[in-house]
């Protein structure tokens, strides 16, 4: 019995002790939903660059002395999938909000989810316009350059090449679509007299290269506008160079230049090609450079551009998070609505009329130096030089 009451006495002070310290506040738990599996090349980079700016936010306090979790899924590359964990990370694992996304259709997909169930959505990769426009609602914001703003960067320079036949080689789904649009709307804007001669359009991750540069190099343009990345694009590369289908031409090409796609083409990289892309071994701004040598510290390793994507998203749901100080819906939109945060390519902010991010891009000329791909004479284009006015986005945009 002694010992019995020892025992007891002994439970009830670790009980007093424990009610007197301070209560371990919940995580914010964010879901995040991406494409793993299906794009290895840019989403480990990107889950590097959360887990880095994950690791920075917590330790530095978190948000009010609450630490951000994420709760993360992967889509399968399937939009209905990527419905369905979004409902199981609302309605099961309770997150306070949602953020991911890199194919433009799942995108979409989950703008709508958004939409439905009043959930604040983080859109950090997907490119295509409707995101923000003509699909846009007030619970979804979009942190990278869309396809509009991408194509405003290379129009100004494709007018100048003075080309009147235009080729168009992009992936048959949402983003290629979108970009393509956008590039031919924008570029007969800058050169009435264009003509587009030929266009081809392969199925996601299934491109017969051969057959597709054989029938763009019968349409005889003077020049190409690519849309596609990874697999898809090293086949079209290494297909091109073979049959001589870039010799004399001049190809614009969204992408090429980010390391995930530009690297595996090694010295099979196209001289001269017109692109948007990541020279990090050349951004010497200290915001970039505090970003990299963290990043090298704790990966050995340099950043792609899904690193920088990745870890501006924790950085700009922390800030969103701070400046609403809850996670309220409603007030996480209020609070994102003009936010600014500091990203690896400097101050970017969301604006309120559309909630798209002025994230911007560097665009130069491909080339090829020790036998590895990439940029040279590239510069940065500010995001928010890039976008409609605000009566173009009204006409667009549904009225939220």
């Amino acid at each position: 019995m002694k010992r019995l009451s020892t025992t007891l006495a002994a439970a009830l002070v670790a009980m007093a002790a424990a009610g007197t310290a301070p209560a371990q506040q919940k995580p914010i738990r964010i879901g995040e939903i991406n494409s793993y599996k299906a794009q290895p090349a840019f989403l480990d980079p990107y889950k590097k660059g959360m887990d880095l700016a994950l690791e920075e936010v917590n330790a530095a306090g978190g948000i009010g002395g609450r630490k951000i979790e994420l709760v993360i899924r992967d889509d399968g590359g399937n939009p209905g999938d990527a419905v369905r964990v979004a409902e199981e990370l609302v309605s099961r694992e309770r997150v306070d909000l949602l953020a991911g996304g890199f194919l433009s259709h799942i995108g979409l997909a989950l703008t709508d989810f958004a939409k439905q169930k009043k959930t604040f959505f983080l859109a950090t990769e997907p490119l295509t316009d409707k995101i923000v426009w003509q699909n846009g609602n007030k619970y979804t914001f979009r942190l990278r350059a869309s396809t509009y703003m991408q194509a405003a960067m290379l129009v100004p320079e494709a007018a100048k090449m003075k080309k009147k036949r235009w080729a168009v080689v992009y992936p048959n789904y949402e983003y290629g679509q979108s970009a393509v649009a956008t590039f031919k709307e924008q570029l007969k804007k800058a050169q009435p007299d264009v003509e587009f001669v030929g266009e081809q359009a392969p199925p996601l991750g299934r491109i017969d290269a051969g057959a597709v540069v054989q029938a763009l190099a019968d349409a005889k343009p003077d020049a190409i506008f690519n849309v596609l990345f990874g697999a898809d694009l090293a086949r079209f590369v290494r297909e091109g160079n073979t049959r001589g289908l870039f010799k004399g031409r001049e190809v614009v090409s969204l992408l090429t230049g980010e390391p995930e796609y530009i690297d595996p083409l090694k010295d099979e990289t196209p001289e001269g090609w017109l692109v948007t892309g990541y020279p990090w071994y050349g951004i010497d701004t200290p915001e970039h450079k505090a970003f990299f040598i963290a990043y090298h510290r704790k990966y050995n390793d340099y950043p792609r551009l899904g690193s920088v994507v990745g870890y501006a998203t924790v950085k700009a749901l922390a800030a969103g998070l701070k400046r609403a100080n809850s996670t309220d819906t409603e007030k996480l939109i209020a609070a994102f609505r003009g936010l600014n945060f500091e990203s690896p390519f400097g101050k970017v902010v969301f604006r309120a009329q559309d909630h798209q991010s002025t994230m911007g891009a560097y665009v130069g000329r491909t080339t090829v130096r020790g036998g590895k791909g990439e940029m040279k004479d590239y510069k940065y284009y500010d995001g928010a030089k890039f976008l409609p006015s605000d009566a173009e986005v009204k006409k667009m945009r549904p009225a939220d």
